[in-house]
């Protein structure tokens, strides 16, 4: 294993504070991340934390872990409180298409546009639907140890049988109290405790025989159920936005280690949150964007770069300004990585290379102090920055060097910002496909100034005219932005 390894420290939400990194098994790392409720197209949101954990990763498996990495599928049970319908069910209807095919389609969406930004895929990606008998063994478990209830044909966890709820997020039950926050279900003896499995009405589409009649199952249960399958008892690493920290990380606690015993997770890992026009994206306030209308306007890579300049813990605003900034950074290294490459084949091989070599070893060395800084990948780029400055000034200078010394710059760029990082060295052409993409903004500029000239009869023309090829155009705070109709 590389030594650097050694020096890794992660910040861990449950101490609230940075610890070195020692994996219960090692070189075994087992890594969960909760992972998508499959009833729309993903948003940045998604990016910035699956990205995150991606590039964690990445860099684990660059230290030699051997890493399992599970991330699930919720296609079942994700409900918005212990009294409401399942999400993918009240799409179902909105769409007035099967559950199973709200899944499959926003499944298959969340993972082209995740292999569009370059992500590895991890190793499982489990559905909660698949592993319904796991999570009644679970509640078995729980109702023998007293610290789970049936009432009327569901079953709730009694956070009073679990001291310790609230020791990750700080929050308790007290939050969660009768008219504070959710509606009350009143088969409940607690108004703050959690449903494992929930009765199932008689026109239900999904649900499953259990001990306590037809139902399906809570949320919080199925990360439980999983992670332990396919990793064992005691995580090394689970990851996820922070707005899971509560309710749904403080349940996974309760009820995983209500039957095990052990200590759930070692290091729980969470990802902040992007926001625009510094308020939090979402839904409910109708300011996401999702990844399809941002591909429409630039690649998936330059997504992933644009979201890799800020800390995964921290916040990240997004706007269009801010893109164009990352746009150019990009196009910067990736000019970088044209001449070290060019170098390392044209140089020759005889020519001292000294000083070179030590530039990029020292950017080497930045480069793995950042991420062994929790992962800080903007103090990561800042080392390739750095190198990028010293090759223009040695170029500049008219300093030759070997090839030996270009060839080390060139191992940088490769393994550190291609294989950890995950970005994309080399320039690509537009998702859409150039032509397309390069008539589309011909269009979208003749529509703009036909609008500062007044001239909305053209304007509404260019729109009306790519409405019948199919061709949907939106004008958005940031921008006219467009999609193919039914994409």
């Amino acid at each position: 294993m590389n030594q650097s390894s050694s020096g890794l420290e992660v910040y861990n939400s449950l101490s609230r504070k940075k610890e070195p990194f020692t994996p219960i098994n090692p070189p075994f790392v087992g890594v969960y991340v909760c992972g998508p409720t499959v009833y729309g197209h993903s948003h940045l949101g998604h990016a910035k934390s699956y990205i995150s954990f991606d590039v964690i990763v990445r860099y684990l498996r660059h230290l030699g872990y051997k890493v399992r990495y599970v991330q699930n599928i919720t296609d079942v049970g994700h409900l918005t409180d212990d009294t409401d319908e399942d999400k993918i069910l009240k799409q179902s209807r909105l769409e007035r298409i099967e559950p199973m095919e709200v899944v499959e389609k926003y499944t298959r969406s969340y993972f082209d546009d995740m292999d569009a930004m370059g992500l590895n895929r991890p190793d499982i990606s489990p559905r909660a639907s698949g592993h319904i008998p796991e999570q009644i063994e679970l509640i078995e478990k729980l109702v023998e140890k007293g610290a789970a209830y049936e009432a009327g044909g569901s079953v709730y966890f009694s956070i009073e049988s679990f001291p310790g709820y609230g020791k990750l997020s700080g929050r308790t039950g007290d939050d969660q109290k009768a008219g504070a926050r959710v509606s009350v279900d009143e088969a409940k003896r607690n108004p703050a405790d959690f449903l494992l499995w929930r009765k199932a009405a008689e026109e239900h589409i999904l649900k499953w025989r259990s001990p306590w009649g037809e139902g399906y199952p809570g949320w919080h249960l199925e990360c439980s159920a999983m992670a332990m399958r396919y990793i064992g008892e005691t995580l090394d690493i689970h990851g996820g936005g922070m707005e899971n920290q509560f309710p749904h990380h403080e349940c996974e606690i309760a009820q995983s280690e209500m039957v095990t015993g052990k200590p759930f997770v070692r290091y729980w890992l969470h990802n902040n949150m992007v926001t625009r026009d510094g308020q939090k994206m979402g839904k409910s306030l109708g300011n996401f964007i999702t990844l399809n209308e941002a591909f429409e306007r630039h690649h998936p890579s330059l997504i992933r770069f644009f979201l890799l300049r800020g800390h995964y813990r921290s916040p990240v605003d997004y706007s269009e300004e801010a893109i164009h900034a990352a746009d150019s950074g990009l196009d910067r290294l990736r000019a970088a990585y044209a001449l070290v490459r060019e170098k390392a084949a044209s140089a020759p091989a005889d020519k001292e290379s000294a000083e070179l070599e030590e530039k990029a070893a020292e950017a080497r060395r930045a480069f793995d102090a950042a991420m062994n800084d929790d992962f800080n990948t903007p103090r990561a780029l800042a080392a390739a920055f750095d190198l990028t400055t010293a090759l223009h000034k040695q170029t500049a200078a008219g300093r030759e060097a070997g090839s030996a010394g270009w060839k080390q710059a060139a191992d940088f760029f490769e393994t550190c910002l291609g294989n950890v990082l995950g970005i994309e060295l080399e320039k690509e052409e537009s998702r859409a496909g150039s032509v397309e993409s390069d008539l589309m903004d011909l269009l979208i500029e003749i529509r703009r100034q036909a609008r500062a000239d007044k001239n909305f009869a053209l304007s509404d023309s260019i729109r009306d005219g790519l409405a019948s090829l199919g061709i949907e155009l939106n004008d958005t705070r940031d921008g006219p932005t467009w999609k193919k109709i039914g994409t």
